[in-house]
């Protein structure tokens, strides 16, 4: 584990090379967090990548051990977006196609942007539970009525540390069963995060404009793209990443598979460790032989369901 000091932070880090100089070789694959969270959940699904991928986790600014302390960072897509490629950067990954990129909720949309900017690095990209939704005057006013939730949540939220009401923040997060040290980990994160951090993020994730132009960002992603999500999510509806699948799918001539767990909910990374980690395994192996002189003969749009 370690820290790089950029403009924004010091950001919290941990890369499983630091361990095994070895890992080096082997192609990286970059987590990118969700909503008030910190990377302290990716951990079993690191544990289960890594005899075969470099991993590499960190606590954006405004969550976990990242310090911002005396400084002014800006809490948008591009200002979260800037702490990582610093990241990518410091970490030499920018050289070669041999990055992998997974993001998950509000981190898709710091993720996608990721894609664009390293382009010529990147072998994949993963986004999980991050989708949008077709513009009407009802999904305006739902959106509107989210933001006013956010706003409400982060100024009473240590009711959550005490049951009944933690348990039910669990519940809403995931259907499936998580062990208690990661249900412990996410109140614990979303109760002493940045409220300005969590708050901007939080309004940024719902914003027209930004849905809009992650939109384009998504399609415009040239390497092989997973649109994964938990049918039974209750966090983010999940017919939102349907819907992008479907609109990469018409728009963009670069593989696009969807992967739909019928029984998960936002974190499938903690509600089903092992079928998750096989399904990230193929993805990564299918980019890999994507952009070999004899590419992959599997279709270019795929849609897989897992009960």
């Amino acid at each position: 584990m370690s820290y790089l000091t950029t403009p924004r932070c010091r950001l919290f880090y941990q890369d499983t090379a630091e361990g095994d100089p070895s890992q080096k070789e082997k192609p990286a694959v970059l987590f990118v967090n969700g909503w008030a969270i910190s990377s302290r959940y990716w951990k079993p699904l690191v544990d289960r990548l890594s005899p075969a991928f470099r991993c590499i986790t960190y606590d954006q600014s405004g969550t976990g051990r990242t310090v911002i302390e005396g400084l002014d960072p800006d809490f948008t897509i591009e200002g979260f977006a800037d702490e990582a490629g610093r990241l990518i950067e410091h970490l030499g990954l920018t050289g070669s196609r041999n990055l992998h990129i997974v993001g998950h909720s509000m981190g898709g949309m710091v993720a996608t942007e990721l894609c664009i900017r390293y382009n010529d690095a990147l072998l994949s990209a993963t986004i999980l539970a991050c989708g949008i939704f077709e513009e009407t005057a009802f999904t305006s006013l739902g959106l509107m009525f989210l933001g006013g939730l956010i706003d409400v949540s982060m100024n009473f939220r240590n009711i959550f540390l005490v049951e009944p009401l933690r348990s039910l923040f669990i519940k809403r997060a995931a259907t499936g069963h998580i062990d208690k040290e990661y249900s412990d980990i996410i109140i614990e994160d979303f109760t002493t995060s940045n409220k300005e951090a969590t708050n901007a993020v939080g309004k940024f994730s719902i914003d027209p404009d930004a849905l809009r132009e992650y939109t384009r960002s998504v399609i415009g992603i040239e390497s092989p793209v997973l649109c994964c999500v938990g049918m039974a999510d209750r966090t983010i509806p999940p017919e939102g990443t349907v819907t992008l699948f479907e609109k990469r799918k018409t728009l963009s001539k670069s593989p696009t598979r969807l992967l739909q767990f019928m029984s998960l909910g936002h974190l499938p990374m903690l509600e089903d460790t092992v079928h998750f980690a096989e399904e990230l395994k193929k993805h990564f192996d299918f980019a890999s032989q994507f952009y070999k002189k004899t590419p992959p003969t599997e279709p270019l749009a795929e849609r897989v369901q897992i009960p």
